[in-house]
């Protein structure tokens, strides 16, 4: 049987794609004519991969761009599955590592490549919380704490999605009360945006008709050198944050907020991320490098908390994250065991991806000097993070 491939070929000089998308918008990733260059590059995706009914709902691959900057997503689980622009060499390079079909992701030993995360990301102590007198349980999937919404979050759910205009695919779905012992019915809108400046906009809402709490952020796991491309630790990273949430064995936080100065959490000053993460150090070790939340320091640039800024080694593509949020989690790929492949072919080995992910701080709800994530019905949960790429020569 002839196997019927997407070529999506992109001419870096001017970065500009010839599509035609069928009309109704809600199906698949648009078939794309090419022509070969010297100074061009192909991304192999087979549309076909991506459509299943999955909860007696169809998944689709989704395609949005602007000037530089080109991104997959499929609606299971709103996950971004690849993001690509040319690094300093005029080389196109994929920095979101991914899967190159639905079944691959279900599939995957880690649940959250790319994906929309929640209810509540992070983890929860031993998936209790209270709200108004009540005690609230989450399933447990991560020790005897619950990660990033339970068993069964919004990364294995089927997102409804609608491609508004070639920049910008809006995700939405009901979570039902209860849902995975989360009270409410929650209506969830996630907006994806790629903008001219070559940057992902992620805008998150949602409303309640009951109490509940809401932390909702984005997984993507990151290697600037590209898919495929070897280890993380040689990138730079600076993050914006004086501060960091020391945990317990288990990951869930102690409730102190501990000064990074004189540790190796500092990365105040930019540093390698391997450089100091085999040092000798207790929360090192329980995280088994990093996979800590850092308390942003209230950097400001164009009105929003400057997060953080990571550079390939090789690439030079430089990523600069900017949010509403009061924190960001840095995980430098600690648990990956080469166990899955990429849709470059590549294995998902130990440390070949990072994730930097905006977020209020891991078990809010228990930790009453941290950061609310409570939402009551009337109000609405509404957050925006920018991730903006550039090129460091």
């Amino acid at each position: 049987m002839k196997k019927i491939q997407i070529y999506a070929v992109i001419i870096l000089a001017v970065f500009e794609v010839s599509c035609k998308e069928n009309k109704n918008n809600n199906s698949t990733q648009k078939e794309m004519n090419q022509e070969t260059t010297t100074d061009s590059a192909q991304i192999f995706l087979e549309n076909k991969n991506f459509e299943a009914v999955i909860d007696n709902k169809n998944t689709h691959l989704y395609w949005i761009e602007n000037t530089g900057l080109k991104a997959a997503f499929t609606n299971y689980g709103g996950r971004l599955v690849g993001l690509w622009l040319a690094d300093k060499n005029g080389k196109l390079t994929d920095v979101v590592v991914g899967m190159n079909s639905v079944t691959g992701f279900q599939k995957s030993t880690e649940p959250y490549f790319g994906a929309t995360i929640g209810r509540v990301g992070n983890r929860i102590a031993k998936g209790k919380f209270t709200l108004e007198g009540k005690e609230y349980n989450v399933p447990l999937n991560n020790g005897k704490n619950a990660l990033h919404g339970g068993k069964k979050g919004f990364q294995d759910v089927v997102w409804n999605a609608e491609k508004t205009d070639e920049h910008t695919l809006v995700l939405t779905y009901k979570s039902p009360d209860m849902e995975q012992g989360f009270p409410g019915n929650l209506q969830v809108k996630v907006t994806y945006t790629i903008t001219a400046d070559k940057t992902l906009k992620m805008e998150y809402e949602a409303t309640t008709d009951k109490t509940t709490i809401v932390n909702l952020t984005n997984h993507a796991f990151f290697n600037l050198n590209g898919e495929g491309s070897g280890t993380i630790l040689n990138h730079e990273l600076q993050l914006f944050a004086n501060k960091y949430t020391p945990v317990d064995e288990g990951l869930i936080p102690t409730g102190k907020l501990e000064d990074v100065a004189q540790t190796p959490f500092d990365f105040l000053e930019t540093h390698t991320i391997g450089e100091r993460i085999q040092a000798n150090n207790e929360q090192l070790k329980f995280g088994k490098g990093y996979d800590h939340n850092y308390v942003l320091n209230g950097t400001i640039k164009n009105g929003i908390n400057h997060a953080a800024t990571i550079t390939g080694d090789k690439s030079g593509i430089s990523m600069g994250i900017y949010t509403a949020e009061p924190g960001i989690q840095f995980y430098s790929g600690n648990f990956m065991q080469g166990q899955n492949t990429f849709k470059s072919g590549a294995k998902d080995d130990f440390r070949t991806a990072f994730a930097l992910e905006t977020q209020h701080f891991p078990d809010a709800p228990n930790q009453p000097n941290f950061p609310s994530i409570t939402l009551k019905p009337g109000k609405k949960y509404q957050t925006v993070s920018y991730y903006q790429f550039s090129i460091r020569k």
